[in-house]
């Protein structure tokens, strides 16, 4: 993904492109596209959004009559302080149930969509079942994740980034925090960590992401 930004940064005059605060480039999304249908005619929808904090995705989606639940997963497990030792093996042991109950707490509402975005790619191991496990719990029968999955784990392409929606079907992409990405999951793999969902439809893309939307 990064090496399509950079070659979009090479005529673009708007900042450095560095971090949270560089420039923004339009990708388009056949997942976001999709899901965006359903968003424009259910007004009334619980949207939890797992990237990093976005004003625009907040107003784009609350113009639209949803209410909007942050949590910056991968922020939240890479900085925190959820490791409470090692193991025999000098792995280290996560508070698994500090971390869901700290940043996946929701105080008994349920939600229709997940942004869910590349978050699973740059988890912990030991955080990623947990939170898919949480989700399924949280999300109404019927509701829909939209995650983007790295078919690579090398290459430029695999810096982490922000997501930002338009109400166009593309959604815009932006340097985030530096984290390195964890894993790369093939379709069989994704199938198997949402064995328990009903459903999934998956959009190829260009650019060594691909698009997956789980249904509850």
């Amino acid at each position: 993904m990064i090496k399509w930004l950079d070659k979009k940064q090479g005529s673009s005059k708007t900042g450095s492109g560095q971090g949270a605060s560089g420039p923004r480039f339009g990708r388009y999304s056949g997942g976001w596209a999709t899901l965006r249908k359903r968003l424009q005619a259910e007004p009334g929808l619980r949207v939890i959004d797992a990237g990093s904090t976005s004003p625009t995705n907040i107003n784009y989606l609350t113009s639209l009559g949803h209410s909007v639940y942050m949590a910056d997963l991968v922020h939240d497990a890479c900085t925190g302080d959820w490791k409470t030792g090692t193991d025999e093996d000098g792995n280290p042991i996560w508070n698994l149930d500090g971390f869901i109950g700290s940043c996946l707490e929701f105080s008994g509402k349920t939600f229709d969509i997940v942004l869910l975005w590349t978050t699973l790619d740059y988890l912990p191991e030991p955080l990623v079942a947990p939170v898919v496990n949480r989700l399924h719990d949280a999300i109404n029968p019927g509701g829909s994740v939209l995650a983007f999955f790295h078919t690579r784990t090398q290459g430029e392409e695999t810096v982490h980034c922000r997501f930002h929606v338009t109400p166009t079907d593309e959604v815009e992409v932006q340097l985030g925090e530096p984290f390195p990405i964890q894993r790369a999951f093939t379709n069989r793999s994704i199938e198997r960590l949402f064995s328990g969902w009903s459903g999934h439809r998956q959009f190829l893309a260009k650019d060594s992401v691909s698009e997956v939307i789980m249904t509850r």
